[in-house]
């Protein structure tokens, strides 16, 4: 039970750094509400549920001298770089006061939110990165099917809440009006992080 505590503990401040998905999330519940981020968010715990279950199967694929895990790399740069010239682009091209709680539960914006969580996350490697560290933490005595599940379990679920909860704060409807005005200057700022991320990684992959 200790070791599952230190695993949590270390799976959730991760949680807490932002990176490409918390921008995704923020950006889509700011602009069209907490109910079509909900697509995006369980996109990112899938993505994250494809890492975890690999890591804990012990895939090769996922260790960094892997041409798979390079390609992934490169892979994961064009999208964020792609995700980041459309937020600053598009800033403030969205229309923030009328959402329909109805149509945003209905409509198709919903399965692309789900479309871009789950790509945003899935070409992210440092999420293989982190989740093969964590499974590397527990390879000694609680390694049973049992305690893998529970890991498995704990941490899709976590990821999948946290991103709900933030989705959830951010997109209320007071919060909302309230920064109407500092959408597009978030949008900037989200599209330029996500632009440097990418750009640091293919900064690493020229001098390895």
């Amino acid at each position: 039970m200790e070791q599952f505590l230190i695993v949590a503990a270390a799976h959730f401040l991760a949680l807490l750094s932002p990176g490409p998905d918390f921008f995704l999330v923020a950006r889509t519940s700011m602009s069209a509400g907490w109910l079509k981020a909900t697509g995006a968010c369980l996109g990112i715990a899938l993505a994250n549920g494809v890492f975890i279950v690999a890591a804990f199967s012990g895939v090769s694929a996922l260790h960094p001298d892997s041409a798979l895990f390079v390609a992934l790399q490169l892979a994961g740069c064009a999208y964020l770089l792609y995700i980041g010239v459309l937020f600053i682009r598009h800033a403030g091209a969205s229309s923030l006061p009328q959402v329909s709680v109805r149509a945003n539960a209905l409509n198709s914006p919903w399965l692309q939110g789900l479309l871009m969580g789950f790509l945003s996350a899935i070409l992210n490697p440092k999420n293989a990165l982190f989740y093969v560290s964590l499974a590397s933490m527990v390879s000694g005595s609680q390694t049973s099917a049992g305690w893998k599940l529970t890991y498995a379990v704990w941490m899709f679920s976590a990821v999948l809440l946290w991103d709900m909860l933030v989705a959830a704060a951010i997109g209320n409807l007071h919060v909302r009006r309230r920064f109407a005005r500092l959408l597009p200057w978030l949008e900037r700022v989200s599209g330029a992080v996500l632009i440097l991320l990418a750009l640091g990684v293919l900064t690493h992959l020229a001098w390895r």
